[in-house]
C-alpha cells in the first residue's frame, strides 16, 4: 500500500492510520485487534515516536514482538525517528500533570528493544546498551592493538567504505568490544542520520528464529537490509547453525552490494572458526582482518596509569605509586578486564579501610587475583616448545651459534620468557648460555618489531604462546 509523503518531518494521524491498515493486512485480524488496535499514537519528537498503551503487559509485548516492524514502517515515513516508546495511559497522564510544575517528561514504560538509529540515550538494538566508558578517548593504544585502533578509527569516520568488512579478532579482554562500542559512539556523533545496528551474533540468531516462528521473515529481511552500518559481535556463535548462517550470508551480501559498512568481531580468525561455511569464511576474509594481540607489559602499564588517574579523581587523597602499577602490570597478564577490576578493587578497598595504597595493602587486597595470575610456565618448558617447533636441538637454541636458523628461534624463546614468566632479564640470559641482559632485551625488541612486519613470525609466536598457556 502506498503511503503519502511526510509533511515537514512529522507523522500525522492519517499516516499512522495507513500504517495500521498495512499491519492489519500483514498480521491478520486476531493479532491486529489484540496488539496493534489498542495503541494510541501520541506523536514524534526528538527522534522518539510515542504511543499510549492501556497496560504495562501490552506495551512490553508489543515492544518485544512488533517493535522492529513498527520502527521500520515509521522510519520509512520519518527518517528522524530512532526509537519507539510505549507509555501506559495512567503514567502518561500523571507525567503530564507534573510537567507544568516540574518540567518533567513522561517516563517510558521500558527500554525499547528496537532502536536502529542513534539517539540521545545509549540504548542499542535489543536493549543492549553501549557502554559510556568504551570510547576512543578511553582506549589505551599500544603496539599489540595499534593497527586495530587505526582501522576502527578509519571506519568510524563514516566516509566511503574502504574495506568491508572490518573483522576484529582476539582473546577475551583484549579490547574488541571496546572498539566496537567506540565506533558506534563516534558514528553517532559524526553522522546521526546513519542507521547503525549493533548486536551480538546470538541476538541475530534469536531474532532470525523468532521471525521464522512468527512467519515474519520479510520484516526481518527488510530491517537488516535497510541499515547503513551493521555491527555483529562474537560472530563465532553462528558457526554450525546452518539456517542462521544462510541468512547471515544473504544479509552480508545485500549490504556489501549496497556499499554499506559491516564490522565483525570474533574470538579467533575466520579460518580458525570451526563449522563456519566456506563461503562465509571467504566473505569475512575479503575485507580487513585485524588481530588484537595479547597485551604486552607497556600496554598494561599504560592502561593502569590511565585508570589510576581517573580513580584518583573519584577518590580524593588516594594515589597509587608507579611501582605498584608496575607490579600489577607484570603479574596480571591474561586479561585486561581482570587487570582493571584489580585496580578498581584496590582503590575501593583503600577508601573503605581508610589506608593509603601501599604494596602490603595491594597484596592483601588482591591475594586471590595475584594467586590465580601467577605464571606457571617455566623457561625450560618454553625452550623445549620452541626447539620442537623449529626442529632444532636444545643445545643449539641456547648455544653460541649465531646463524639465523638458531638465532631467530632463540630470540622468540627469549621474547616468550619475558612475556610468560616473572623472571628478570639477567635470569633469562643465564638460561640461554650465560648471555647478558642487553642481549635478551635486544632479542625481545627484535621480535616485537618482526611481529608487525612478518606474518609468519607473528603466527609462530601466537601459536607457541597459546600452546604454552593451554
Amino acid at each position: 500500500m502506498h503511503i503519502q509523503t511526510m509533511e515537514q518531518g512529522k507523522m500525522t494521524q492519517d499516516q499512522w492510520g495507513s500504517i495500521r491498515d498495512e499491519l492489519h493486512q500483514s498480521m491478520g485480524a486476531n493479532c491486529f485487534q489484540s496488539w496493534i488496535e489498542p495503541l494510541k499514537y501520541v506523536g514524534a519528537e526528538e527522534g522518539i515516536a510515542r504511543f499510549n498503551v492501556p497496560t504495562n503487559f501490552l506495551g512490553n509485548y508489543v515492544s518485544q514482538n512488533y517493535g522492529d516492524l513498527l520502527l521500520s514502517k515509521i522510519t520509512r515515513l520519518n527518517p528522524t525517528v530512532r526509537r519507539v516508546v510505549f507509555d501506559t495511559v495512567t503514567a502518561a497522564k500523571t507525567a503530564a500533570a507534573c510537567a507544568s510544575a516540574q518540567d518533567h517528561q513522561p517516563e517510558p514504560l521500558a527500554a525499547p528493544q528496537v532502536q536502529t538509529r542513534p539517539a540521545s540515550s545509549p540504548d542499542a538494538l535489543n536493549g543492549s546498551p553501549l557502554d559510556k566508558r568504551f570510547t576512543f578517548d578511553t582506549f589505551v593504544v599500544g603496539k599489540p592493538n595499534e593497527l586495530a585502533h587505526a582501522a576502527a578509527r578509519r571506519v568510524a569516520e563514516g566516509g566511503p567504505v574502504t574495506f568491508n568488512p572490518l573483522f576484529l579478532y582476539g582473546g577475551v579482554g583484549l579490547g574488541k568490544t571496546h572498539l566496537m562500542h567506540a565506533i558506534a559512539w563516534e558514528l553517532r556523533t559524526r553522522h546521526p542520520h546513519l542507521t547503525v545496528l549493533n548486536l551480538s551474533a546470538e541476538q541475530f540468531m534469536y531474532r532470525f528464529v523468532q521471525a521464522l516462528r512468527d512467519r515474519k521473515m520479510m520484516d526481518f529481511k527488510e530491517l537488516f537490509r535497510s541499515v547503513d552500518v551493521l555491527m555483529v559481535d562474537d560472530v563465532q556463535f553462528i558457526a554450525g547453525k546452518d539456517s542462521t548462517q544462510e541468512e547471515f550470508f544473504h544479509t552480508f551480501n545485500a549490504l556489501v552490494d549496497q556499499h554499506k559498512q559491516i564490522i565483525i568481531s570474533a574470538d579467533r580468525a575466520p579460518d580458525e572458526i570451526k563449522d563456519l561455511e566456506n563461503r562465509i569464511r571467504s566473505r569475512l576474509q575479503s575485507g580487513l582482518v585485524v588481530d588484537l594481540h595479547p597485551t604486552d607489559y607497556e600496554l598494561r602499564l599504560g592502561i593502569l596509569q590511565a585508570k589510576s588517574e581517573m580513580y584518583a579523581r573519584m577518590y580524593p587523597g588516594l594515589e597509587v605509586e608507579r611501582g605498584i602499577l608496575e607490579f600489577l602490570a607484570a603479574r596480571i597478564v591474561s586479561n585486561v578486564r581482570i587487570l582493571e577490576g584489580a585496580l578498581t578493587r584496590l582503590f575501593a578497598f583503600a577508601s573503605l579501610v581508610g589506608k593509603p595504597i601501599s604494596m602490603d595493602l595491594t597484596q592483601e587486597c588482591l591475594t586471590d587475583i595475584l594467586r590465580v595470575s601467577e605464571r606457571k610456565v617455566s623457561i625450560e618448558e618454553i625452550q623445549r616448545k620452541v626447539a620442537d617447533h623449529y626442529l632444532i636441538r636444545h643445545s643449539d637454541l641456547v648455544g653460541p651459534k649465531r646463524v639465523r636458523t638458531f638465532a631467530r628461534p632463540r630470540q622468540i624463546a627469549m621474547y616468550l620468557c619475558k612475556q610468560l614468566t616473572t623472571r628478570s632479564l639477567p635470569e633469562i640470559g643465564r638460561h640461554f648460555g650465560g648471555r647478558d641482559h642487553t642481549t635478551v632485551m635486544h632479542g625481545v625488541r627484535r621480535i616485537e618489531e618482526l611481529r608487525k612486519q612478518d606474518a609468519q613470525i607473528a603466527e609462530d609466536v601466537e601459536l607457541l604462546r597459546r600452546s604454552l598457556e593451554a
